[in-house]
């Protein structure tokens, strides 16, 4: 073979490279939703061939693209339904807004309770929204208000904040009624369609592109009347096994439970359902109910340890009123 063949023989096969390369520069382009805005993809395609027997390499031009912002947001409902009385005021809802998209975005937040639907509207508390300042799931005096456009949640990629709805219950609703509050969190570089583009409005100023969720999501939770009041608190205490109190694998975690009806009427066939910790391993023969020992096997008295799908501590209450008190139940699980 003479040099010119094997030139374009060598041609042939960077051209080949060249298309390959091309090829996969695209997919991987496609596939980077996860890919931290700002991010720099470089590629650079090599040919090698034998020139009149001399190995030789050339190199293309390097190919650069900066990846932009995809603005993406998810809602999620914590809370169960939560069961209110007529005339109940500052009565709350947890949510979880995260940020799913790339890079970091600021966040307004809106409420809605004229949710098709259901029986009622709840009445908007003023304030209406607050951030779990504290993180304790539950809502209190120390929790910040939302205030839209002064302090909208500025979220990095993957973080999250929570954030209550909270709502009087109006006078009239009867027992079984249910009313819904809808928390809705919207991209303040802009929302729309998906691949709606914002040009320059991404995180140093490269563009910005709306995702799969449209730069907004919206997720209601439902509030139900009820003549039976429920109040259900948990709280843990760990003990290593060094004497102290650190939550190292080998540690100790008592859990305990209470449950205590509130006002009139019968919470019948109250059962507690606790799903063990990932990361640990329950201890045998430690479930009690109000300092009473209860087995861990299903069906010789008011509860089990349910290992018939993900490890459960389950222990049946029976009917509880107001007259019974606050029960209480414990169990231990090991830091695996």
């Amino acid at each position: 073979m003479n040099s010119s063949h094997r030139l374009v023989s060598a041609t042939t096969r960077a051209h080949v490279l060249l298309i390959a390369c091309a090829l996969l520069g695209y997919s991987a382009v496609a596939g980077a939703a996860g890919t931290p805005v700002g991010t720099v993809i470089e590629n650079t395609a090599s040919v090698t061939f034998d020139l009149a027997g001399t190995p030789t390499t050339v190199q293309t031009n390097t190919t650069t693209l900066t990846v932009n912002e995809r603005i993406d947001v998810v809602v999620t409902l914590q809370s169960g339904q939560v069961l209110v009385a007529a005339n109940d005021t500052n009565r709350a809802l947890l949510f979880t807004v995260t940020n799913t998209g790339n890079g970091s975005e600021t966040f307004s937040l809106a409420i809605d309770n004229a949710i098709a639907g259901d029986n009622f509207d709840p009445v908007e508390a003023v304030p209406a929204i607050y951030f779990d300042t504290d993180g304790s799931g539950d809502f209190n005096a120390g929790d910040v208000a939302y205030t839209p456009g002064t302090n909208d949640p500025v979220l990095d990629a993957d973080a999250s904040i929570d954030v209550f709805l909270v709502n009087d219950i109006p006078a009239g609703v009867v027992n079984g009624n249910i009313g819904r509050s809808e928390l809705t969190a919207s991209s303040t570089t802009g929302t729309g369609a998906p691949g709606t583009e914002f040009t320059g409005q991404g995180d140093g100023g490269v563009d910005a592109i709306v995702g799969s969720t449209g730069g907004e999501s919206a997720v209601f939770g439902e509030y139900v009347v009820s003549d039976v009041q429920l109040n259900v608190a948990k709280t843990q205490v760990v003990n290593d096994q060094f004497g102290g109190n650190e939550p190292i694998p080998g540690a100790t975690i008592t859990y305990t439970i209470t449950v205590e009806v509130v006002g009139g009427g019968t919470a019948t066939a109250a059962t507690i359902s606790d799903p063990v910790p990932t990361f640990t391993t329950y201890t045998p023969s430690t479930i009690t109910l109000n300092a009473a020992a209860i087995t861990d096997t299903t069906g010789d008295d008011a509860g089990e340890y349910d290992t018939s799908g993900a490890p459960t501590i389950v222990v049946r209450l029976g009917d509880l009123t107001a007259a019974d008190g606050v029960q209480t139940i414990e169990f231990d699980v090991t830091i695996d």
